[in-house]
């Protein structure tokens, strides 16, 4: 076989099918979860600190004193936005408990397929062996 016709049949194999799926549900699901959390949950947590922005916190390493962010960078000076070390932290916890939820309600789905009643069960080998020499004494 050629290396097109290998690629090809590589590219069809389930395992790939179903990774190139879950990666095109998880981008969807990270554009879900970010907005949640830039929409709907970060106004909160700014209502709850009082309007505090988390991105916008940042230290000079230069010692001095700005305004903001924007003439920080402006100036040139070095400045540690721990801001947004605490904003990605706050996403971190929430994309991992939407996680959580959305793995739970999965097992939950799962235990519910395996509650299922179970076939009856056939003979077993002894049973079967029993039968087959029975109809070999006929």
């Amino acid at each position: 076989m050629g290396f097109f016709s290998d690629f090809k049949a590589s590219l069809m194999k389930g395992d790939v099918l179903s990774l190139a799926t879950a990666v095109v549900i998880g981008g969807a699901f990270g554009k879900i979860v970010g907005s949640a959390v830039d929409d709907l949950i970060m106004p909160l947590v700014g209502l709850i600190t009082g309007g505090i922005d988390f991105t916008t916190k940042f230290i000079a390493l230069n010692g001095q004193s700005y305004e903001n962010l924007e003439a920080a960078k402006k100036a040139g000076a070095s400045v540690m936005t721990y801001g947004n070390f605490v904003q990605a932290v706050i996403n971190f916890i929430i994309i991992a408990f939407f996680i959580f939820v959305v793995l739970r309600a999965a097992e939950k789905a799962k235990k519910k397929e395996e509650a299922a009643p179970a076939a009856p069960a056939g003979p077993t080998q002894e049973e079967l062996l029993t039968q087959i020499r029975d109809l070999l004494k006929k």
